[in-house]
């Protein structure tokens, strides 16, 4: 109406009247967490922290049983009675004879020729191979050395005397060894030990791990241990680091980390839970090492160490002790992770990397219309938030992130454990192969010693595969589950 009062324009409308999308999930400007218009420039909009808007998905763990477990002094026991199996299988393919010629032939007085043999070998790598059950016998009676002080002594006696025998036997035949064999062949024998210590001794890191919690108990005070103050390792005398580092190869880790469940609302929540990664990151790094290198170990004195002895003129099948070095390598690898990395100890993994997060690093110009943040280290990001950090643009994958947008070992971690069966499946499908390709092997195997070979050692596969199978079928029962679970909203105002 003309020289009547003007109304609001619908410009100021829409800047006035109207809130918009950005004040609803807006920052503060003061913790970081501001927005990024279309030129990337902060807007100047006094909003509540995104948190106080936005309540990411709390984060709910599946309940799974308690699957037996084999205890240390059961689980060295079978794989030292694998492995002697597996070095008797070898011994066969190598002096092997055809026994089925006429008494009168030489050949066929034994089904092996034993007087090829080195006794002093076979013995030496046979107290190798002991050395994990030696070692934990000596803990286990270490642990139960209460009691009288007459059962102490005894205890004390036993220990000293099965040590002192192991290191006579083990002197002995290095004795006989190097009588009889050149100095090329007795470099064989402390192979792996002199690639163990520079790879892996001066890459210790990580602190002591503490013992298990039953479940994500966290206090109702909030009050939690500063995780990040955990003692690393600082440099150490050379000889004092390679013990500890042999002593972890005697003996498997007795305890694991802790895992908390702490309230999104806490103000060191994020803080907590990448310290809680970094922990079960280096625990987890020490036992694939104590894996690796213990099934390199074994394969190498079972398989390959017996070859380095052969006598020039002696013949063997060189392509089928080949494969039986493969095959002893990757038995001895699922054995170990399927003992290191128990079910307990995955989920445990599992639900750090629920809480963890990941970010999906996006294209420059993408999402440009739709509201981006500074990344900030003490807020928890709901799913779906785009970031911003060191000049790229990440999108939020969890039900909560707390991660660093730019590591890639958060990245690694929340790939490998944010599915709990993960690692489970992978080790039945590779054991399952195993199974598939021996048993091909077994029907079309021709000659004695092959099928005695596979059939040894096909029985221990099945005791590992069926364990794996196992928890498979009880832990896919447990995770799938159904978990009530809230959904995501705004707070109201």
């Amino acid at each position: 109406m003309p020289g009547g009062r003007r109304g609001p324009t619908r410009q100021q409308l829409s800047r006035s009247a109207l809130p918009s999308l950005q004040t609803l999930v807006g920052g503060n400007l003061g913790n970081g967490t501001g927005l990024r218009n279309r030129s990337s420039n902060s807007l100047g909009l006094s909003a509540p922290p995104l948190s106080a808007l936005i309540t990411p998905e709390p984060v709910r763990h599946s309940r799974i049983p308690e699957l037996p477990l084999d205890s240390s002094l059961l689980f060295e026991f079978l794989l030292f009675l694998y492995l002697l199996v597996a070095l008797f299988v070898q011994y066969i393919n190598i002096y092997r004879t055809v026994w089925w010629y006429p008494y009168s032939h030489h050949a066929a007085s034994t089904s092996l020729n034993f007087h090829l043999m080195d006794y002093h070998l076979a013995i030496f790598i046979t107290v190798m191979l002991a050395r994990r059950l030696v070692w934990t016998i000596v803990s286990e009676v270490s642990q139960s050395s209460g009691g009288s002080l007459l059962r102490y002594v005894v205890l004390i006696a036993a220990r000293l005397s099965l040590l002192t025998m192991c290191g006579w036997v083990l002197c002995w035949t290095l004795v006989n060894l190097c009588r009889n064999h050149s100095v090329l062949n007795l470099l064989f024998l402390g192979y792996p030990f002199g690639v163990y210590v520079p790879l892996c001794c001066f890459h210790q890191e990580g602190g002591k791990s503490q013992t298990p919690s039953a479940d994500c108990d966290y206090p109702s005070n909030h009050q939690q241990t500063d995780l990040t103050e955990a003692p690393y390792f600082r440099p150490r005398d050379f000889l004092f680091l390679l013990r500890e580092n042999l002593k972890e190869q005697f003996s498997s880790p007795p305890h694991m980390p802790t895992h908390t469940c702490p309230p999104h609302t806490h103000a060191h929540t994020p803080e907590l839970i990448r310290a809680e990664v970094e922990e079960l990151k280096s625990d987890f790094n020490r036992r694939i090492k104590e894996v690796l290198f213990n099934s390199l170990f074994s394969a190498y004195y079972v398989a390959f160490l017996p070859l380095c002895f052969v006598k020039s003129t002696q013949y063997y099948d060189m392509r089928w002790s080949c494969e039986h070095l493969i095959m002893v390598w990757i038995n001895a690898f699922v054995m170990l992770m399927s003992q290191l990395l128990p079910p307990s100890y995955c989920d445990l993994l599992h639900r750090s990397a629920a809480h963890l997060g990941r970010w999906q690093k996006l294209e420059h110009g993408s999402y440009s219309n739709t509201p981006q943040h500074l990344w900030s280290e003490s807020t928890v990001w709901p799913q779906g938030v785009l970031v911003r950090h060191s000049r790229c643009l990440y999108k939020a994958v969890g039900p909560c992130n707390v991660a660093l947008p730019s590591d890639v070992s958060h990245a690694r971690f929340y790939f490998l454990f944010h599915k709990p069966l993960r690692i489970l499946n992978l080790l039945i499908w590779i054991e399952s192969s195993v199974v598939l390709y021996q048993l091909y092997s077994l029907l079309r195997s021709e000659r004695w010693n092959h099928t005695l070979s596979l059939g040894l050692i096909l029985f221990c596969n099945y005791y590992v595969l069926f364990k794996l199978l196992r928890d498979r079928i009880v832990l896919g029962k447990a995770y799938s589950y159904p978990l009530p679970s809230n959904s995501l909203g705004l707070k109201s105002q």
